[in-house]
C-alpha cells in the first residue's frame, strides 16, 4: 500500500515536471477534430459518392507528406470546471503536401461540419492558406466542397447584425494568380463565394454526378427568379460542360486528382522557377510517315486535329484543357523531348475550327497562363478567320478576338507557329506576332491570303460575273488562274513565309527550337508585366 502510494507521488511530481498532460490534451483534441461532423454525417456524406476531407488530401498528396495546420481549431464547450466536454472541428482544414516529390499548400472544405459554410468555420484558416502559397511561393491546391460564403441567415439572428460582405484574404486569391499554380476541384455542391474561389484559378475540375457549380443554389434561384430547377439542371456537368466556367470534367474524384496532378507536373512551383524537364524516351528525331499524307488535297475535307498531336509531341504528353468551350480551338499542355510547352491548334470539326467569342476568350487565357508560367507556345494554325454572321455580331466576337490577339502579341515566352493550312482574314494573321521575329514554319498544305480566294473571287470579280453569259464557266476559269498563285511556294520565293517544310520534320525541328527556348527563359524569369486574372 506504501509503495503504490509512493509510485503514485512521484507520477504526480513528474507531470508537474513536465508538459506531457498538455500533449496529452492536445492528442485528445486532435484526435476530436478527425472525426469531422461526427460518425452520422460522415456517414450521410460518403452515402452520395463523396470522399472525406481527409480522404480525399490523402488521396491528393504523396502518401504521409501531408502535414497539417491548425488542426485543433474549432468550437469547443467546457463545463464550470473549464474542462472540454464537447468539440466541432472548423470546417476547413489546410496544410502543406507533396506531389511527386514537389511541395504545394492544400486547402479543403469538410461538407460534414456545417455544410461548408462560413458559420462553422474559422476564416482565419481559409487567409492562412492563401497566404501560405503566396509567401512561400509554393502552388495552392483548393478542395471546394461548400459555400464557403457568409453561411446562413440563422448567422445574422444570432449575431444580431447583418454585415457589408467582403471576400476573405480575396487580394491574396488574385495576387496568387500572378505568382503561383493555382487548381481548383469542384467536389460537390459548391456556390456563393466556394464557385468563386473554383474560378479563381488556373486550372479547374468538377465531378459527375456529385458536384454542381453555381452562382446561388435552387432554393434561391427559385425565390429570386422563379425558376425551379434541381441542383444538376442548374449547375451539373452538362451545364458547365461548355459554360467555361470550369475547364476539365472528371469520372470520379480520383480522376479528377490524377488531372490535378498531371495539370501541375507541367508548371513550375512559382514564376520564378522554369517549368520542370522530365526525361523522355521519346526520340526527337522521330519522324512520322502519316503527317506527309494527313492533311486531304481537298480543302473542303476537314481532319482530325487530335490524331496529329502524338505524332508531333511527346508520347503520353499530351494533357487537354477545356475541351468543350470555344471548342474550335484546343489548348494543351505538352512536352518536346521532356520539356513542356503550350499547345494551341484549331478543330475543323467545330466551325471550321474559327475564331468565335468563346475560343477567342480560350486563346486570351491561355496564352496569358503560359506567359505567367514562362511556358513557350507552339500554336499549330489552321485558322478561316473570325466566325461571321448575326449570332456572331451579337456575341461582340471582334472585340474578344481582338483581345485574344493582343494576348498574342504581349506574349513574351518564345513561340512557334506551324502553319498547317489556313491563314485568313484578321483572325488569321493574329495567331502570331508578325511584327517580331515571328518564328514560323509552313506545311505545304498552307492557303492563306486577306480571306479565301474562293470567297474572295466573288466579291472581286461580281460585276463581271453578274455581266457574263456563262458565269460558273467565269467563276470556274477565274479559280484555275487562281490556282497556281495561290501556291505557298509562290509565297515562299516573295520570302512571304520563311521556310515551307515536309511535314515529316515537324517534330524534329520543334525539339531543337525548344531547347533553344529555354536557353532564353531565364532572362524572364518572376511575375510578368501584366498580371493573370481569374
Amino acid at each position: 500500500m506504501v509503495e503504490k502510494l509512493i509510485e503514485s507521488t512521484n507520477k504526480e511530481e513528474k507531470n508537474k515536471m513536465t508538459w506531457e498532460p498538455e500533449i496529452k490534451e492536445l492528442r485528445r483534441r486532435e484526435e476530436l477534430a478527425r472525426q469531422m461532423g461526427g460518425e452520422e454525417r460522415v456517414a450521410k456524406h460518403k452515402a452520395q459518392g463523396k470522399l472525406t476531407v481527409r480522404e480525399r488530401i490523402d488521396s491528393l498528396l504523396d502518401s504521409g507528406s501531408f502535414h497539417e495546420t491548425g488542426a485543433i481549431a474549432g468550437k469547443g464547450k467546457y463545463d464550470e470546471n473549464g474542462n472540454l466536454t464537447d468539440f466541432t472541428p472548423a470546417n476547413f482544414l489546410v496544410g502543406t503536401g507533396r506531389i511527386n516529390g514537389r511541395k504545394v499548400v492544400v486547402g479543403a472544405d469538410d461538407f460534414t461540419v456545417r455544410g461548408g459554410a462560413a458559420d462553422g468555420a474559422i476564416r482565419g484558416k481559409q487567409v492562412y492558406a492563401e497566404r501560405l502559397a503566396h509567401d512561400l511561393q509554393l502552388p495552392i491546391i483548393r478542395l471546394v466542397d461548400g459555400t464557403g460564403g457568409g453561411g446562413s441567415v440563422k448567422f445574422l439572428d444570432m449575431e444580431g447584425h447583418t454585415y457589408v460582405p467582403v471576400n476573405p484574404a480575396w487580394d491574396l486569391v488574385v495576387g496568387n494568380m500572378e505568382r503561383v499554380p493555382v487548381v481548383a476541384a469542384c467536389l460537390g455542391s459548391v456556390a456563393g463565394l466556394g464557385a468563386a474561389r473554383v474560378a479563381a484559378s488556373h486550372f479547374s475540375v468538377m465531378v459527375e454526378e456529385t458536384s454542381q457549380l453555381f452562382v446561388a443554389g435552387p432554393p434561391v434561384v427559385k425565390f429570386g427568379m422563379g425558376q425551379d430547377l434541381t441542383k444538376e439542371e442548374l449547375g451539373g456537368v452538362q451545364v458547365h460542360r461548355t459554360s467555361g466556367a470550369v475547364d476539365n470534367m472528371a469520372k470520379s474524384e480520383e480522376d479528377a486528382f490524377e488531372q490535378i496532378r498531371t495539370f501541375l507536373s507541367y508548371l513550375p512551383s512559382s514564376v520564378w522557377q522554369l517549368p520542370p524537364v522530365l526525361p523522355s524516351n521519346d526520340d526527337p528525331e522521330r519522324r512520322e510517315e502519316r503527317l506527309i499524307s494527313v492533311i486531304p488535297k481537298n480543302r473542303r475535307v476537314p481532319y482530325k486535329i487530335r490524331e496529329i498531336l502524338p505524332m508531333i509531341f511527346d508520347k503520353d504528353s499530351i494533357f487537354e484543357m477545356g475541351r468543350y468551350y470555344g471548342g474550335g480551338t484546343l489548348t494543351c499542355f505538352a512536352r518536346l523531348d521532356g520539356y513542356p510547352v503550350g499547345v494551341m491548334a484549331n478543330d475543323q470539326f467545330v466551325n471550321g475550327g474559327g475564331l468565335t467569342a468563346e475560343s477567342s476568350e480560350k486563346i486570351e487565357r491561355f496564352v496569358d497562363l503560359c506567359q505567367t508560367f514562362h511556358l513557350p507556345i507552339v500554336n499549330l494554325v489552321d485558322q478561316p478567320g473570325m466566325i461571321i454572321g448575326l449570332p456572331s455580331e451579337k456575341k461582340g466576337t471582334i472585340r474578344k478576338g481582338v483581345r485574344a490577339i493582343s494576348a498574342i502579341y504581349q506574349a513574351t515566352v518564345p513561340m512557334m507557329e506551324i502553319i498547317l493550312r489556313r491563314v485568313f482574314g484578321v483572325g488569321g494573321a493574329g495567331m502570331s506576332n508578325g511584327h517580331g521575329l515571328n518564328l514560323r514554319y509552313a506545311w505545304p498544305s498552307g492557303d492563306w491570303g486577306s480571306l479565301p480566294v474562293e470567297g474572295g473571287v466573288h466579291v472581286a470579280y461580281r460585276r463581271e460575273l453578274e455581266a457574263s453569259d456563262n458565269p460558273e464557266a467565269l467563276l470556274k476559269d477565274l479559280l484555275e488562274r487562281m490556282e497556281s498563285v495561290r501556291s505557298p511556294l509562290r509565297t515562299a520565293e516573295a520570302f512571304g513565309v520563311e521556310e515551307i517544310i515536309d511535314p515529316r520534320d515537324t517534330r524534329p525541328l520543334l525539339c531543337d527550337w525548344v531547347r533553344d527556348a529555354y536557353e532564353l527563359l531565364p532572362q524572364q524569369l518572376g511575375p510578368s508585366s501584366h498580371g493573370m486574372r481569374p
